[in-house]
């Protein structure tokens, strides 16, 4: 990758980054909302789940073809045919996704009953029939969400990254407006009509912009692309089951706990905050690229890329992960444990399912971007595989774990299941392109853990001693999560410096090239 280039990559996914923060911090403001209001009882275990499997059903059928096969072959048209026709693509395209995901919503909808006592067979009756109800209500969210992601890859595709960084914001201050101002009056059925037009607001927002850039929809359901997208698809689909399978598995062995589905959901959405921000703005970024350089054949450059990548990404979600696991209970008991429906067994399920779930945190970062790799690429078998080995672990982890130890022996099946596939990918990768996983590499790693693992043991002990003598006033709630975050963050950087962590190298590098520049 020129340096010109990977200037410009960290330009745009610092700013990504920033914009995915506010929506994920107004997610994790709408979760608050919901904790606050519902707790963990029967309203906030209907609701999570039904809003969820919409989420899944997209993500099984068709977030593959848009993601993994629509970016790439649109790319490939943008580089080797042109806009326009690679705009007739897109219309074919989004065309043949409406009605495709209309269908879905209207058969969901039809058969929600069911649906919900498949995935939750664990609820009682109100709470199956409270989530069959709202299911029905949420199932068109399929339709907003397959047109919004479309439009994401036109613009990505295009290099406008900073609308489509901004539709959760969107989408969640429709949801938080709805929580201060009309949730006394309508309740929770009234939260599954504002979820709904928070997704719609995802698709407008985006209209302005992709108008700006000379774009024009024209109605068709015939183009030669579409024949080659849903060819790369086949393999690519089964693949992209694996997460909404994992999910959903999590969730059917969850619902046998009480608030043991609500718990994983609050639990997931503090996680997804932490690690999703930097892990998916960098893929975001990269994939377009990933998918130019397989274009062109180019081998080294994607090489360079990815390696380049993920030694940066490693370098930030290592301590991450070790911190989140350590401050998981009180993270969790200062955002959640202010609303009188939220006790502390509460915080107590919440908090063990994070602290396991933050164990995945690296397995979750390699794996989506070696994914994205190989998707540019158009080689969806190893994913594939990579996905087989996941499921096989997660359902192999919670049979065997989760009538013993409960929702933390499903968070940590939930991390394995993404470990384990991540493993696979890189050696996959290592095979492929050279310089993905060498001596320099590994090396480089093993002193991340050092830092890392030392870095935690003092966050454990600042928190500990803290928690012991502050109380349990919010400030005191406050400090003891800030403070060791705060010392986290500075020892695990004074350690990278005298271990030598090549990363540290290559920010002071690149730091001083843009003193220079400026």
């Amino acid at each position: 990758m020129h340096e010109e280039q990977k200037k410009k990559n960290i330009r745009t996914v610092g700013v990504m980054m920033v914009l995915t923060l506010l929506g994920k911090v107004l997610g994790l403001v709408r979760d608050m909302l919901m904790g606050h209001t519902f707790g963990t009882g029967m309203a906030a275990d209907a609701f999570l789940t039904a809003s969820r499997i919409p989420r899944n059903f997209f993500d099984a059928i068709f977030a593959s073809a848009i993601s993994a096969s629509f970016i790439p072959v649109f790319n490939e048209y943008l580089e080797k045919k042109g806009k326009d026709e690679a705009f007739r693509l897109s219309s074919a395209f989004i065309t043949l996704m409406t009605l495709l995901t209309a269908a879905l919503s209207a058969l969901g909808m039809l058969f929600a009953g069911p649906v919900t006592a498949l995935l939750a067979n664990g609820f009682d009756a109100p709470t199956a029939a409270l989530c069959a109800q709202l299911l029905r209500m949420l199932f068109p969210t399929v339709l907003f969400t397959g047109l919004a992601f479309s439009l994401v890859g036109i613009l990505q595709s295009l290099g406008e990254f900073n609308i489509p960084a901004l539709l959760s914001t969107a989408s969640n201050a429709v949801i938080i407006v709805y929580y201060l101002f009309f949730v006394d009056r309508f309740g929770v059925f009234g939260l599954a009509a504002a979820f709904l037009t928070g997704w719609a607001v995802q698709v407008l927002i985006q209209l302005p912009s992709l108008r700006r850039l000379g774009y024009r929809y024209r109605p068709s359901l015939r183009h030669e692309g579409l024949h080659k997208i849903f060819l790369l698809a086949g393999p690519v689909l089964v693949s992209t089951w694996i997460q909404p399978l994992n999910l959903t598995i999590a969730t059917r062995y969850a619902s046998h706990i009480e608030g043991g589905a609500s718990a994983l959901e609050f639990a997931n959405t503090i996680y997804t905050i932490v690690a999703g921000v930097f892990v998916l703005s960098v893929a975001n970024v990269i994939f377009p690229e990933l998918s130019r350089y397989a274009a062109h054949e180019d081998d080294a450059a994607m090489g360079e890329s990815i390696s380049g990548t993920l030694n940066a990404m490693l370098f930030l979600l290592t301590p991450m992960a070790a911190g989140l696991s350590v401050l998981a209970r009180p993270a969790v008991r200062l955002l959640y444990e202010w609303g009188s429906e939220w006790s502390a067994e509460s915080t107590d399920l919440t908090g063990g399912a994070l602290a396991f779930l933050s164990l995945g945190m690296l397995g979750y970062g390699v794996q989506i971007i070696l994914s994205r790799a190989f998707y540019a690429a158009q080689k969806g078998r190893v994913p594939l595989l990579a996905g087989a080995a996941s499921v096989l672990t997660n359902v192999v982890l919670c049979q065997l774990l989760a009538p013993r130890f409960g929702l933390r022996a499903l968070a940590a099946a939930s991390a394995a299941s993404l470990t384990v596939p991540a493993l696979v990918l890189l050696f996959a990768a290592a095979r492929r392109y050279r310089g993905v996983l060498n001596a320099a590499a590994l090396l480089d790693f093993a002193k991340m853990l050092v830092c890392a693992a030392l870095m935690g043991a003092a966050v454990w002990l600042a928190q500990g001693t803290l928690a012991a003598r502050l109380g349990d006033a919010l400030a005191a709630r406050v400090l003891a999560v800030a403070v060791p975050t705060v010392l986290g963050i500075v020892i695990y950087i004074i350690l990278s410096v005298l271990l030598r962590v090549s990363t540290v190298a290559q920010i002071k590098t690149l730091l001083r090239g843009r003193r220079k520049s400026t």
